[in-house]
């Protein structure tokens, strides 16, 4: 190589070095500055003293993990500091998961997504308002307050009016009364903030003093942890993907055995109707699997494949004669063995004994002391029954079990282990509405604490939802 080719390699090096540096110059000094942006006035919101910026949804969030109150300074018209700290004394002094957010009718807030992506942003389990511009919405995790409650709520202080304050006062003194669970600890970091309205101050600070010596190894390993967990969540969807694509071919075949024809003379329309039924949810299955980019997106399919093969045993029963079967959960053993019939007495290998919902099969087999029939799934070790094969398997044990059922049937496996061991805040896969006797019931709420915020349908501010969602998880109800 010639001295003028070096010297172009060697400028080429420099400039590249340059960039790379300017690059992280920028996002070094952008955390301190943003850290005192949010320091300043809020310009008559006297709430949370965040400035506007381009992610308003991730504003609101980091106040409201750190209180129960957020005003958006373009929307401090529509509450003053005095009502606003007030409110958030009364959510606080009830000791309820109870989240409030006042947002302007802006582009960054859309109301078609905004209760769930403020929900998702936050990531705890409670009941959420929002005042969007000039209406009202709220939701709920089902195992805080049920769907029909928010609806009834919501409803209520639609039709009733009031302006923002009272509209939202009006919803808070409801549930408060109605929600289960407590405070998330967030809230109690300062116990000397009279209002607990999650401004984070003492925080904020911290970080200004920290934030330019960490910045750079920060934003390094922010990206780091980000691809690396974009590619753990791909490894462990193509591993659902596997047992998610079987469970869908083998309801596929279950529909083509069943020589039905909604022509035959001896067809009436209860048969028809569940016929239908039970082809659409499983166009919904292979259609939601094959939209899944997410292993949470994964909940949604295996519960469309459970409510497709109850439809499946009710027409059974009316081409029978026989009574229409008790909705119950599917087989825990295996879920493509469809509806249980009752529960039986099992242990898991090293388990304590529990009550389980079984097909009548696997209950002939556990009486005669046999094994039952187990869903194997794939894993690093070799197969393994799907309860005991780790938290990836989450999403779709919860999609297929719903109501509360899951915690008493997977305490003591793998599963149950790693998803409902001490600290682990694995909340969002209950159904609120349970089968039979399996809702938790009133009392046995979270406490606030951390949730995958699974799929749900929260409907919009556009009006149109019933604020009923097949996905169960987060709850909304309609909207004026």
């Amino acid at each position: 190589m010639d001295a003028s080719s070096r010297d172009a390699g060697r400028t080429a090096t420099a400039r590249k070095g340059r960039r790379r540096f300017t690059r992280w110059a920028v996002a070094a000094w952008s955390l301190p500055l943003a850290a005192m942006a949010l320091l300043l006035p809020a310009h008559g919101a006297g709430l949370v003293p965040a400035a506007h910026s381009a992610t308003g949804v991730d504003t609101a969030a980091a106040a409201l993990r750190n209180g129960p109150v957020y005003v958006d300074p373009r929307a401090a018209g529509q509450m003053s500091p005095a009502q606003a700290h007030a409110l958030a004394d009364r959510i606080t002094g009830a000791d309820k998961p109870v989240f409030v957010a006042i947002l302007p009718a802006a582009a960054e807030f859309p109301a078609a997504t905004v209760l769930q992506d403020l929900r998702s942003a936050v990531g705890i389990t409670g009941v959420y308002a929002v005042h969007l511009g000039a209406r009202f919405n709220a939701g709920a995790d089902p195992q805080v307050m049920s769907r029909s409650a928010v609806a009834n709520l919501v409803g209520q202080v639609q039709r009733s009016g009031g302006g923002t304050v009272g509209e939202v006062n009006s919803f808070v003194g409801q549930a408060l009364r109605q929600a289960n669970g407590h405070a998330p600890s967030t809230w109690r970091n300062d116990p000397g903030d009279a209002g607990a309205v999650g401004s984070g101050t003492t925080a904020l600070i911290v970080l200004v003093g920290l934030a330019a010596l960490l910045a750079v190894g920060a934003v390094v390993l922010a990206g780091r942890r980000r691809r690396a967990g974009a590619a753990r969540e791909r490894a462990q969807l193509d591993r659902l993907r596997t047992a998610v694509d079987e469970d869908i071919t083998a309801f596929g075949e279950e529909l083509d055995r069943l020589d039905f024809r909604p022509d035959d003379p001896t067809t009436d329309d209860p048969m028809r109707a569940d016929y239908a039924r039970a082809l659409d949810l499983y166009e919904r299955a292979k259609s939601l699997m094959t939209a899944a980019r997410r292993p949470d997106d994964v909940k949604p399919v295996t519960e469309a494949l459970e409510d497709g093969r109850f439809a499946l045993a009710t027409l059974e029963a009316r081409r029978a004669g026989r009574p229409l079967p008790e909705r119950r959960p599917p087989c825990f053993f295996d879920p493509r063995h469809g509806p249980s019939v009752r529960d039986v007495r099992w242990a898991p290998p090293g388990g304590t004994p529990r009550d389980v919902p079984a097909c009548a099969a696997d209950v002939a087999r556990i009486e005669d002391g046999q094994a039952p029939m187990s869903r194997t799934v794939a894993t690093p070790s070799g197969p393994e029954p799907y309860w005991n094969a780790g938290p990836v398997y989450g999403p779709y044990a919860g999609g297929y079990f719903g109501g509360g059922l899951l915690p008493g049937l997977l305490i003591g496996t793998l599963l149950g282990g790693s998803l409902f061991g001490p600290g682990y805040g694995y909340e969002g896969y209950g159904g609120g509405e349970g089968y039979g006797g399996y809702d938790d019931g009133p009392g046995n709420g979270p406490d606030g604490g951390d949730s995958s915020g699974s799929g749900f349908d929260p409907g919009d501010f556009g009006g149109g939802s019933d604020g009923g969602g097949s996905d169960g998880g987060f709850d909304g109800g309609g909207f004026g």
